[in-house]
């Protein structure tokens, strides 16, 4: 696709060059600064002075002005001239022989030496080998040999380096320091002149068409090959860039980065050395010289002399992202990294990816939108900012000058189209997801989470709630307009709860509780308000709500206590005795309170104990004296107060006595309560004759033997079976009861004493398992007995061993051993004993104590005397 890369502008008129003389063709160029030189077919170089100039809107013009002319006294034209500025020469080919002039006046140089014959073509060493400023290096082609030869011209003379047979005979050159590129008569190869090494490249016909041989950089080439191919090869042979295809009829070539400029009979082409296409064509009729000049491209006619003027490449990017030509401007961009200084080109790449992007965001491409704004680091308030009210109204952003796009906002975009609408902001709430995730907010997290949630809100997302729950930085006088605004009262709780404003958030939530405010976010909202209460911190707002909560439904209400951590900081705390006072109102949820400390929590407190089984009591009674009340209500509030009597050991059991003594249906809760009182001998009569219930009356034993007084368990079996024994009581002795009581419990009972009691005329048969039990029981308990002494007496054993392992080993002293610290024999027994068990004197230890400074340690031992 076309870019306007390249302005052709005129330098040298033809009537300032021939004037009217229509047979004077120009033959070759060279420019060297300001001076541009010109070669003619009349034997003439004319020598201008160019002035560039830049006029109104960045065009260049150029001024030439003709210092002089001169001819070369030969009737040949000028094949060819190269500038030696470092000299100030001018070197000229002409009829076969290069001659030296001076720069200036155009003189031969003074000097018989300074020239070369049999010359068919040249070219200077832009990359010389020679460390000589002062010296400029030529490869120049024989016309009189197939030979390439190397020359160093100086000032005042030139010199002959090398030269080099060709297997055919060149026609075409260019030199890079020891790598010579040629055309052959038939080819193209590298030949490198120091050490003689050559590479064919490939074929090509000299006689069909001009070979063109261009130099483009440190060791790289730019040939014409067959097939209308720019190609490019390196002094390897190899190419590494994409070849460009030009047209067949090319007369001459030049690169101005990074574009290959092509000239043919026609026309001048441009390709991209990045992407080799073709990116303008420019009408150029007669031309036949392009030549690169220290960066310019001058063009000539047979008659008249031009420029092609770069167009800044950061104009030609804007105008291919003018013509949304994204990826060529992307691609330019790259290949000018080269040409631009660092700090300046990452400025410009990073405002070309951000502009890119806009321009895919407008066509809606939105995964390539993404990208570009990720690599260009853009900032993301500028996407914001082109949707309407989702910047924060304290913002301070503007937008980016000169402005990255063209869009006023989105609406402008979208030309009110609804479907795009959504799906621009389906991709703003998906890039500021990410944008939020990736830690790179540098300062405007404010803006980012603000306008998410405004999204959020509006598209009834999902990730409010997760957004408003997390760490966030909404800003609150923007946003609860907002979520009131789409009727996300829930989520305006939340928002209010995160800024530390948990008594509005409540109101909101309760005014949606009433139904006061619709919004179905959550079906349990009154549940979730319970549950935030039970764990606020501000007990003024916890007392304010609770009312409501407990007159809405108190079993829920409850929770607001009975969910309350116990752990908490000692202001969030709630004394229970305010709350058991508070929940006096509320019956069924002080009963759930009360469990929560008695049951769960484990509160010792008699004053809790009592409440609570004084309230179980008043609904069993209350449920008796409605004969219309369930059977089931009633099993299970008699379950409680039992579970409540049997556990707990703190109730005031008289008063509980005095409510329900006399109640029939209540005989289980009354023998409980005596034998909290200790008359196990009622309790037992009332379980045994009154309620008639044998399994009761054993569930009381065992639940009475408790494991800190197993005398009371088997006291209180011996009672029960004496009460089965018993011929006063009405229906006198129960022997099945009795028996089964034994051969059941029979480890309960003492055997001699339970003999002892039993009618005379009972079968031993009946008592097999009970007398059995007891038999294992007295050799299991006389058994265990033995082993327990033994296992004693060997403790005793091994504790006689291990001190008399401590006391140590005899000490041997006798009147042939001496003294280690006298040296004289023992003649007396008594001795002391050093460490490691050597015997001495004890006038001579108590000599070494009293001059050792050791001493202290010493008095701190262990002696054996």
């Amino acid at each position: 696709m076309s870019v306007k890369a390249f302005e052709l502008v005129p330098v040298v008129e033809r009537e300032l060059l021939t004037g009217d003389k229509a047979r004077i063709n120009i033959e070759c160029l060279e420019c060297c600064g300001k001076y541009l030189y010109v070669g003619t077919n009349d034997c003439f170089i004319h020598h201008f002075l160019l002035e560039e100039q830049t006029i109104a809107k960045g065009s260049v013009v150029y001024l030439s002005q003709k210092l002089q002319q001169k001819h070369l006294g030969l009737k040949k034209a000028v094949s060819e001239l190269k500038a030696a500025s470092a000299l100030e020469r001018l070197i000229v080919l002409c009829d076969a022989t290069i001659y030296v002039h001076d720069m200036l006046s155009l003189e031969v140089v003074p000097s018989g030496s300074a020239k070369i014959k049999g010359v068919l073509s040249f070219c200077v060493n832009e990359n010389p080998v020679s460390a000589d400023p002062f010296c400029v290096e030529l490869g120049v082609i024989s016309s009189r040999r197939r030979a390439v030869q190397i020359y160093t011209v100086h000032e005042d003379r030139v010199q002959l380096v090398k030269e080099l047979g060709t297997p055919q005979q060149p026609c075409a050159l260019s030199l890079d320091g020891y790598f010579l590129c040629l055309a052959l008569t038939s080819q193209y190869m590298i030949l490198n002149y120091s050490t003689g090494a050559s590479q064919d490249l490939f074929p090509y016909d000299s006689e069909e068409r001009k070979p063109i041989i261009k130099r483009i950089g440190r060791e790289e080439f730019l040939l014409a090959a067959p097939g209308g191919l720019g190609m490019f090869a390196n002094a390897e042979g190899m190419s590494q860039r994409a070849p460009v295809n030009w047209s067949e009829d090319v007369v001459g070539a030049a690169v101005c980065f990074p574009y290959v400029v092509a000239l043919d009979e026609g026309f001048v082409t441009v390709h991209s050395m990045l992407d080799q296409q073709l990116k303008q064509t420019l009408s150029f009729r007669d031309g036949h010289i392009l030549q690169d000049f220290e960066g310019k491209l001058v063009l000539a006619s047979t008659k008249a002399v031009y420029m092609l003027v770069p167009l800044p490449l950061e104009r030609q990017i804007q105008d291919l992202l003018a013509g949304n030509r994204v990826d060529e401007a992307l691609t330019l961009t790259e290949g000018a990294r080269r040409n631009i200084p660092k700090d300046r080109f990452q400025i410009l790449h990073k405002r070309i990816l951000q502009q890119a992007g806009f321009i895919q965001f407008g066509q809606l491409q939105f995964l390539e939108a993404k990208e570009h704004f990720r690599k260009g680091q853009l900032d993301v308030r500028e996407l914001i900012s082109l949707y309407p009210l989702l910047l924060p109204a304290s913002s301070s952003f503007a937008r980016c000058h000169p402005p990255l796009h063209p869009f006023a906002d989105l609406n402008q975009l979208t030309q009110g189209d609804q479907e795009k609408v959504q799906r621009c902001k389906r991709f703003l709430i998906s890039y500021l997801h990410e944008e939020r995730s990736s830690e790179g907010q540098n300062g405007v997290r404010e803006e980012v989470d603000t306008a998410l949630l405004k999204l959020y809100a509006e598209a009834d997302h999902e990730s409010l709630l997760d957004l408003l729950a997390s760490d966030n930085a909404c800003l609150l006088a923007d946003s609860a307009p907002w979520l009131e605004k789409h009727h996300k009262y829930f989520a305006l709780g939340l928002l209010y709860h995160y800024n530390g404003q948990d008594a509005s958030a409540v109101q909101w939530w309760v005014r949606v509780v009433d139904g006061d405010l619709q919004d179905p976010t959550r079906s349990d909202l009154f549940e979730y308000v319970v549950d935030f209460l039970s764990f606020c911190p501000n007990l003024d707002l916890v007392w304010k709500h609770a009312d409501w909560a407990l007159k809405r439904e108190q079993k829920i209400g409850a929770q607001i206590f009975t969910k309350r951590p116990v752990d908490g900081d000692q202001g969030s705390k709630m004394n229970p005795e305010d709350v058991v006072t508070y929940l006096q109102k509320h019956s069924h949820a002080l009963v759930l309170y009360l469990e929560h400390l008695v049951l769960d929590q484990h509160v010792q407190k008699e004053k809790f104990h009592s409440q609570l089984a004084l309230l179980y009591t008043e609904r069993v009674l209350a449920l008796l004296s409605q004969p219309s009340s369930p059977a089931q209500a009633l099993s299970q509030a008699r379950s409680k107060l039992q579970r409540l009597l049997k556990e707990s050991t703190l109730y005031r059991v008289q008063m509980l006595l005095g409510k329900i003594d006399g109640v029939d249906q209540l005989l289980v809760e009354q023998a409980t309560l005596r034998g909290r009182l200790g008359e196990h001998e009622r309790a037992l009569h009332i379980l045994v004759h009154q309620l008639q219930d044998r399994s009761a009356a054993e569930d009381y034993c065992s639940w009475a033997a408790t494991p800190q007084e197993p005398a009371l368990g088997q006291q209180l079996f011996h009672l029960l079976l004496a009460t089965y024994l018993d011929p006063d009581v009405p229906g006198g002795v129960d022997s099945v009861a009795a028996v089964d009581l034994l051969n059941r419990h029979g480890n309960m009972f003492d055997a001699v004493r339970v003999l002892g009691i039993l009618p005379e005329g009972w079968s031993l048969q009946l008592l097999r398992p009970f007398l059995t039990a007891a038999v294992r029981k007295n050799a299991h308990e006389q058994r265990t007995a033995q082993v327990a002494l033994g296992l004693a007496r060997s403790e005793n054993l091994q504790l006689l061993h291990d001190r008399l392992k401590t006391r140590g080993g005899p000490v041997v002293v006798s009147e042939k051993k001496g003294c280690q610290l006298c040296h004289n024999t023992f003649s007396e027994p008594d001795c002391v004993c050093l460490p490691g068990g050597v015997p001495v004197h004890t006038h001579c230890a108590a000599q070494r104590l009293r001059d050792s400074p050791t001493k202290r340690r010493l008095e701190n031992g262990s002696d054996h005397t």
